[in-house]
């Protein structure tokens, strides 16, 4: 297979200019919209048992990386960069840390399930925690908890979040190029992995941060990694965005923002791993939270390559969860109706909303850093997803996300405060009975704890926060000690 089974095409269908796959491009040069890299299926359509036996023979091949990669074991599914059966050349482009990116899996974790479906609460009148013992769970309620709600960590990439599954395909397409030059604007996570893969390709990196806008575990990251990193006073990322998006071609920068098309289809990979972790069995809803919506953008895409192509014959619906400090999808969908439209967006809309962001000079506030972005770049995609799907958006407070990750962390795992966004945001979802519990469901988890272990410590350091884990101070004296843990 070559690369003429793949192009460039934008997004609006009154447009629909298409371009070659060898080509650096984040907008369509003659609408400015965004673009897709679309595939020609023909020769795939009648293989559905084939591909399936591939993907899982290749889960366990110790002599290949890109088998063991949970991103290029489904590169049937991503094909841009050429032939993808002759080892001795996708081997010369193909990039990967050694394999380890995209090795994922949905499983339960039935104290956060329990959590969900509201069995674990805090009592005001007693002042204390009230957990329904699981044997008092309807046979519906213990189904659901134990086999019908599903997280997947992210966070077990090796940069520590999902931005690894959208490095391996952006390089990827850098290097067909001849780029050795990258960069990105970013609050943490896309920083790292950048820095991370540029790293391990002897490649320079570049990221744009607003100065005190990311999270101390993260910003480690991008410099142990020898990003160079420039912090703009003042500015949050929508700042950093637009500022690098300005001056990467003066400087010969290939951007690896979820702007990038060929990023997000490594991102779509996420969704093949749930999928083949189900065997294949579609679930009733994808839960993700919403930043600058490219996981929401590629999942959505991945959903209709994988109906074309006879692999699914059921779409889940997809939940988008905004931080209230954050909430543009969702006050742009929700309350203003912007849709997809089939392609004709109301460009009006968008613009009348941004342009009361600047004027009032709001700016996004969370403790989900990770998602804290007024200004998404793929918000048209979203909106495609969403109408595919029949999907929804919802939004949580710092408060409803601060308890979901205490809640996630009393399972034995941990996760950052943006990924908690799920957690709360199917708690929401579900009080409003929007979703049920016959459904099934897969939460994503975008980032590991330790991206942000400031936002761990400050709630349980505060006895006041319900599920908090308070250390216990004693005198340097063994009666103390023992007398403190009686």
């Amino acid at each position: 297979m070559n690369n003429n089974i793949a192009f460039q095409k934008c997004i609006n269908p009154d447009c629909n200019t298409t371009y070659e796959v060898n080509r650096q491009l984040t907008k369509c040069e003659k609408c400015g919209n965004l673009l897709d890299v679309m595939y020609n299926w023909e020769s795939y359509k009648q293989l559905k048992s084939v591909l399936l036996n591939a993907f899982s023979e290749r889960k366990n091949d110790k002599g290949n990386i890109f088998n063991q990669s949970g991103v290029w074991r489904f590169r049937e599914l991503l094909p841009f960069f050429g032939n993808i059966d002759n080892y001795e050349e996708y081997s010369k482009v193909l990039v990967s840390l050694d394999g380890a990116e995209g090795n994922t899996k949905p499983f339960h974790l039935s104290q956060v399930g329990k959590y969900v479906m509201g069995k674990v609460r805090f009592d005001n009148n007693e002042k204390k925690v009230i957990e329904t013992s699981t044997e008092l769970l309807s046979s519906d309620e213990q189904e659901f908890m134990r086999n019908n709600f599903y997280l997947q960590f992210e966070g077990a990439n090796p940069t520590g979040s999902f931005k690894d599954n959208g490095m391996a395909a952006g390089f990827t397409h850098a290097k067909m190029l001849g780029v050795r030059k990258v960069g990105c604007a970013s609050t943490g996570n896309t920083s790292s992995a950048v820095a991370a893969y540029a790293a391990n390709e002897k490649w320079q990196a570049v990221v744009f941060i607003g100065k005190e806008k990311i999270a101390l575990g993260k910003l480690a990251q991008t410099l142990e990694y020898g990003a160079t990193t420039v912090q703009i006073e003042g500015g949050d990322f929508d700042d950093a965005m637009a500022q690098i998006a300005d001056v990467a071609s003066d400087i010969n920068l290939y951007l690896m923002n979820s702007i990038n098309p060929f990023r997000l289809e490594g991102q779509k990979t996420i969704i093949f791993r749930v999928l083949d972790g189900l065997n294949w069995e579609v679930p009733d809803w994808i839960v993700v939270p919403g930043g600058n919506l490219g996981n929401s953008s590629a999942f959505g895409k991945a959903f209709m390559e994988l109906k074309e192509l006879g692999l699914i014959d059921k779409i889940p619906r997809i939940a988008i969860i905004n931080a209230t400090g954050a909430n543009t999808l969702y006050r742009l969908f929700n309350e203003k109706g912007l849709r997809w439209n089939k392609g004709h967006v109301d460009d009006k809309i968008i613009e009348e909303h941004y342009a009361t962001l600047d004027k009032e000079n709001i700016k996004a506030k969370t403790s989900a850093s990770a998602i804290e972005i007024l200004k998404p770049v793929n918000l048209k995609k979203a909106l495609r997803s969403l109408e595919f799907t029949n999907g929804v958006v919802e939004q949580v407070t710092d408060e409803e996300i601060a308890h979901a990750k205490a809640i996630v962390g009393r399972n034995g795992f941990g996760c950052e405060p943006a990924s908690a966004a799920t957690v709360a945001g199917t708690k929401k979802l579900f009080e409003k009975g929007i979703i049920k519990l016959n459904d099934k469901v897969v939460g994503i988890l975008t980032g590991h704890q330790l991206k942000d272990p400031n936002a761990t410590i400050n709630y349980h350091s505060d006895s006041n926060n319900i599920f908090a884990n308070t250390p216990i101070t004693v005198t340097n004296s063994r009666e103390d000690i023992i007398s403190a843990l009686k």
